[in-house]
């Protein structure tokens, strides 16, 4: 049988278990609810600015970012801050001090900046919690079903099923990240126009040792950040997918493998704060996964990771979880 037989197949079952359509649903929900979000929360900050700075409203972002960073000093002086906080802090006033030197509006919302936040705020849970939906029964749900066994009794190598899957699995991320661009960009579209994507971009800031490095820092226009943002996005949702394909494989049970995934990924925010002095920390793929930190230079929960640190990291896991997969998938008796 044809390999594209094999993973026209696989679309199909995927469709008609309706999976892709429940993920898409739920990125509408959340997208427009996130969208009426952001917009509600902008005007709060801007009144409140406005009215620390003795007026009702002003049109004038530049008295707006000055007053926004006057609050931040403000709350550097606070006793309370631990350490991290404080270097997160001054981060963020570095940033916003050189937006303001060259005349980036760090307050304006478009249809283009809200759809690259979303995914910025989406990489490390949302989005691999979506690909999870996907990938987390494409072999246990058919070995828990016993639907399997007819897949496997054809005259077909079992390297090419388990490939037809995973190909599959790689289209259908691809569908997600790409509709997700997509309707981010349409439905906050009325909410904050549909403009903004010449807008310029401060891209390359680097955190050493809790400081800003801008050294390196370079304007780009918001359509190529965006796409920056959801390549990496993608690259993440095929690392995700590779590893949770694996569990599915190794676990054979649709919950225990989803289980496993998900406890994995809150394990790593817990692992990068309460261990990040633990060297063997960062070498989890779950603590890699906020590849778009490094283009916004936020501040690492961890010194010492770099954008091509985490990207190779996350690599060698997929990597690693695809020779697991099909070793396992060939040489396992799955038929009993």
């Amino acid at each position: 049988m044809k390999l594209f037989r094999l993973i026209e197949n696989e679309v199909i079952k995927m469709i008609s278990k309706k999976r892709l359509m429940f993920v898409l649903a739920i990125l509408i929900v959340l997208i427009s609810v996130f969208a009426y979000g952001q917009n509600q929360s902008l005007t709060r900050t801007k009144a409140q600015l406005s009215q620390r700075m003795g007026i009702t409203a002003t049109a004038d972002w530049r008295k707006l970012a000055d007053q926004q960073l006057i609050d931040m000093k403000n709350r550097l002086d606070s006793p309370y801050l631990d350490e991290k906080t404080q270097s997160s802090l001054r981060v963020r006033m570095e940033q916003l001090q050189y937006n303001l030197d060259n005349n980036i509006n760090p307050l304006a919302q478009s249809a283009a900046k809200f759809t690259t936040t979303f995914m910025e705020q989406s990489i490390f849970l949302f989005l691999p919690l979506l690909i999870i939906m996907l990938a987390a029964d494409m072999v246990s749900g058919e070995s828990s079903s016993g639907t399997i066994k007819l897949l496997l009794v054809r005259n077909v190598p079992r390297w090419k099923i388990l490939l037809s899957k995973y190909l599959t699995l790689v289209i259908l991320e691809v569908i997600v990240v790409c509709s997700a661009f997509a309707l981010s960009a349409i439905i906050s579209g009325f909410f904050f126009g549909f403009g903004g994507w010449l807008a310029p971009v401060a891209t390359g800031f680097k955190v050493l040792a809790g400081k800003l490095d801008a050294t390196g820092v370079h304007n780009v226009p918001q359509w190529q950040y965006s796409l920056m943002v959801y390549s990496l996005a993608l690259y993440v949702a095929i690392v995700v997918g590779s590893i949770s394909l694996m569990i599915s494989i190794l676990v054979k049970s649709t919950a225990a493998s989803i289980g496993i995934i998900m406890s994995s990924l809150v394990a790593g925010n817990f692992l990068s704060y309460f261990l990040s002095d633990w060297k063997i920390t960062r070498y989890m793929f779950m603590v890699n996964l906020r590849l778009t930190d490094y283009l916004a230079g936020s501040f690492q929960p961890i010194d010492g990771m770099t954008l091509l640190f985490s990207i190779t990291v996350l690599f060698g896991w997929a990597i690693a979880a695809i020779i697991i997969s099909f070793v396992y998938f060939t040489k396992q008796d799955i038929l009993v």
